[in-house]
């Protein structure tokens, strides 16, 4: 995973990607772009520099955070900054964005870009999500996109996450899920967990994992129409029969 994002992050031209899926693109250019199929307004992809958005996500967590000015916020898997330079503009320069990354390329490709924008209340760390370098109770809330799928050990990063929010701290995500045990074709293939389809969890055992780790008010959201775009990713549209993108909201009460 790291040598694939890492690939992505040298890329020159930005805008390209369509998803996790491996084919790279979408088939033909959209009247609207990937994003904005996402949930994201033109404004808020216009808002940001262009190689920020590199097309990699599931949909918008920003559309559920409810990010507060003054707020701490903890992107996991920031990727090239999109989400945490867009989260740091709703602060209205009170509070501030740390994004984390195990993927060092695509850390100084996000730092490129907050000195770009001009925007200074947000940092770009280097690490894993399963052990994330944030002080303990120190987040009010944690936001991701498409990123904890990936995760061999999604249990641990929800029990991180946990750990990084304050009492009263809440997370909100966006991610793929599956609704119906994945067949071995798709389960155990690498190009299929790159995509963001192998390593999908049931929804069940999801908010299990979320419960165990301590949060309450757990929900998923299911998003009937993430089908359209989850069935260009890995050229078999029999994908978008097993998984969903999702919204999931949690709390640390």
């Amino acid at each position: 995973m790291r040598a694939r994002y890492g690939a992505i992050a040298e890329q020159d031209e930005a805008g390209k990607g369509c998803g996790c899926g491996p084919a790279g693109c979408c088939g033909s250019a959209p009247a609207r772009s990937y994003s904005q199929q996402l949930g994201y307004s033109a404004a808020e992809t216009a808002a940001v520099p262009a190689g920020a958005d590199l097309g990699l996500g599931c949909g918008n967590p920003l559309a559920i955070a409810s990010i507060r000015p003054g707020e701490t916020v903890v992107d996991l898997g920031s990727g090239a900054g999109f989400d945490a330079l867009l989260a740091a503009g709703q602060l209205a320069g009170i509070g501030r964005v740390i994004g984390v990354d195990m993927t060092a390329s695509m850390i100084a490709k996000a730092r490129r870009h907050a000195v770009e924008a001009g925007i200074h209340n947000v940092e770009f760390r280097l690490g894993e999500i399963e052990h994330l370098p944030v002080a303990d109770a120190s987040a009010d809330l944690v936001i991701s996109n498409c990123v904890i799928n990936l995760s061999p050990e999604k249990a641990q990063v929800f029990r991180e996450t946990f750990r990084v929010l304050k009492t009263g701290g809440r997370l909100a995500i966006s991610d793929i899920v599956a609704t119906q045990p994945l067949p071995d074709s798709l389960r155990k293939e690498l190009p299929m967990i790159g995509a963001c389809i192998g390593g999908a969890t049931l929804v069940a055992d999801l908010e299990d994992m979320l419960r165990a780790a301590g949060f309450t008010r757990v929900a998923v959201e299911l998003k009937p129409e993430s089908r359209q775009f989850i069935a260009s990713w890995g050229g078999d549209p029999t994908i978008a029969d097993y998984v969903f993108s999702a919204n999931i909201t949690a709390h640390k009460d």
